[in-house]
């Protein structure tokens, strides 16, 4: 079973509590739950070791990549579910580097979109399941 029950104030809170390390695990359950979501798809979603290294290398440009590719695929896969997301990764990418203007709440922002869409499609990988 995909988890379908992300949500924005759980992981600030934990992430805060925590001093960040609720991240990394968010991080990696969220790749690990994409493979499963979008198999069969060509793609691959890399995982927290690949993503701490290269955002590291890249000094965290890699990390605003991996969300974008995270929103694109997400969008990609929805169709497959019956689902359809207005947002893409194009739109993640804007509220991670545009949004923290807004008050920092930018990238906030981003991770609720790709926590909303990730639930929609867990829900349906789900149901398709029988899982629900």
């Amino acid at each position: 079973m995909v988890s379908e029950n992300r949500g924005i104030v759980k992981y600030i809170i934990l992430s805060f509590i925590t001093l960040g390390i609720y991240a990394w695990w968010y991080t990696h359950k969220l790749a690990q739950d994409m493979n499963v979501v979008c198999e069969g798809d060509g793609e691959n979603t890399p995982g927290l070791l690949a993503y701490m290294l290269l955002s590291m290398v890249t000094l965290g440009l890699y990390s605003y990549w991996w969300q974008y590719k995270i929103g694109n695929r997400l969008q990609a896969n929805a169709g497959r579910y019956g689902l359809t997301f207005r947002e893409s990764g194009t739109t993640i990418l804007l509220w991670d580097i545009f949004g923290v203007v807004l008050c920092g709440i930018g990238p906030f922002v981003a991770m609720w979109i790709i926590m909303k869409n990730m639930n929609a499609m867990a829900r349906a990988y789900n149901g398709r399941l029988g899982l629900n």
